[in-house]
């Protein structure tokens, strides 16, 4: 039997989706609405539809109104490819690239828009909707939006490097419920995600990459979760940032450098970052800061090394190498069984001569730091004009033999009654001992 709830972009009588799909989906969404006005029918009534995209290139000039449950707008292909590679090859190169464009499902997000505008005004998909129940089951899977191209912001950065265009993927204005975005691709938007009170969320398996901030959990919400994500921000934005969150779980995401920093807590309590793979070319790569208690940090994996592709050299996000790879402002939280690799020229460490801080409780109490793992190299930092090959040269180098003097755990005065265990020798730990409790990692011959 076919569903009158099962709608294809292509097929829809209303407007033109290659031209704007934006305008297609909103008439979609006021069919929806039209048919399913009734709250009650038969124990039923308003069981939402489902918006297939299928894989195509599609331009969005109108900005998707979302303000009803149980929606689900799903692709074939989250079609991610480096816009940020291509648009960094020489233009006399291009014809010779198999593709200059990211493709699968994808939406062109050509909203025209003011200098001075709202931040959601931006946005491909708003949802937003008052009332009682909250908004509920919204769904996005398996397409690309993607912001096409980055503007100048006067800084003289080349355009397609800023990570600003004001351009969002999704924007979730209100309190909402049961959300799921899986299996998409977002690509040069300034920022992807930025969703407002989101509760039991599921950001699953997703291709955030290369826009100004990926994931942002914005006001206040609980008991969400976002996995197996691959995400890579700019060096102005956040990778994955949530604030005022309480039971939220960061776990199984691999995030790529150049963000200006990878996790960040803001007043977010109860919460989990486990077992992540987080590289960074700049300290403060994990922030739990606002009094962010009762978190566990655990079983993560922690790189800090050099830029090495040669259009971002020079750039990074203003802290110096005292801040901490972890920097810590909250209490009674956990960092158990994490390994920490910095690898870097001691001739870029600011300020010059210090000896870097790989964790760093600044402020709170009651905070349990144990059997973290400290590899520290001093290496000569080489760039390329290949963003692939240098990556990958660099993640594979462990030749390195000179040590790197480090602080693997640095404990502010205004950071108190702490207990920090097995995490580096008596040497490379710095605290007050009457305040703090401490069992340095054994050294050979010790």
């Amino acid at each position: 039997m076919t569903s009158n709830n099962y709608y294809n972009v292509t097929t829809w009588p209303v407007g033109n989706p290659a031209k704007d799909v934006g305008e297609v989906i909103n008439s979609i969404i006021a069919d929806i609405k039209e048919r399913q006005s009734a709250t009650d029918v038969n124990d039923g009534g308003k069981p939402g539809a489902v918006i297939y995209i299928p894989p195509g290139d599609y331009h969005l000039r109108t900005q998707v109104l979302i303000d009803v449950s149980f929606l689900r707008i799903e692709g074939s292909g989250h079609g991610f490819t480096s816009s940020s590679i291509r648009f960094n090859v020489p233009e006399d190169e291009w014809p010779d690239l198999h593709e200059l464009w990211p493709g699968g499902s994808r939406i062109i997000v050509d909203i025209p828009l003011a200098g001075d505008g709202e931040e959601a005004e931006g946005a491909a998909f708003y949802i937003e909707r008052s009332g009682s129940p909250r908004i509920s089951s919204v769904e996005f899977s398996n397409f690309c939006i993607d912001g096409l191209h980055f503007s100048p912001d006067g800084s003289g950065t080349y355009p397609e490097n800023t990570y600003v265009n004001g351009k969002t993927g999704i924007y979730v204005a209100s309190a909402n419920d049961s959300f799921r975005v899986t299996g998409m691709g977002f690509v040069y938007l300034e920022n992807a995600l930025t969703i407002y009170n989101a509760d039991a969320l599921s950001i699953h398996d997703n291709f955030i990459a290369e826009c100004g901030s990926c994931i942002e959990l914005r006001g206040w919400g609980q008991a969400s979760k976002i996995t197996n994500n691959l995400v890579g921000a700019g060096f102005k934005g956040h990778s994955i940032y949530a604030e005022n969150h309480g039971g939220l779980l960061i776990t199984a995401n691999n995030v790529f450098p150049r963000g200006a920093s990878s996790v960040h807590f803001k007043g977010v309590t109860r919460s989990s970052i486990t077992n992540n793979r987080l590289h960074s070319f700049y300290p403060g790569m994990v922030v739990l800061e606002d009094n962010s208690s009762e978190n566990l940090v655990a079983t993560n994996h922690f790189l800090r090394d050099h830029e090495p592709w040669t259009p971002f050299l020079g750039v990074d996000n203003g802290l110096d190498d005292l801040t901490g790879l972890l920097s810590v402002s909250g209490s009674n939280n956990s960092v158990v069984g994490n390994h920490f690799s910095e690898v870097i020229d001691s001739g870029s460490i600011r300020p010059a001569g210090a000896a870097p801080v790989i964790i760093r409780l600044a402020a709170g109490a009651g905070n349990f730091v144990s059997n973290n793992h400290v590899v520290a190299m001093d290496v000569s930092a080489k760039s390329s004009d290949s963003c692939f090959a240098a990556q990958v040269d660099a993640l594979l180098a462990t030749e390195a033999s000179v040590s790197l003097a480090v602080t693997t755990v640095m404990v502010d005065p205004e950071s108190v009654r702490n207990t920090v265990l097995d995490s580096g020798s008596d040497a490379q730990i710095v605290l007050d001992r009457t305040v703090n409790a401490f069992r340095p990692t054994p050294t050979i011959g010790s």
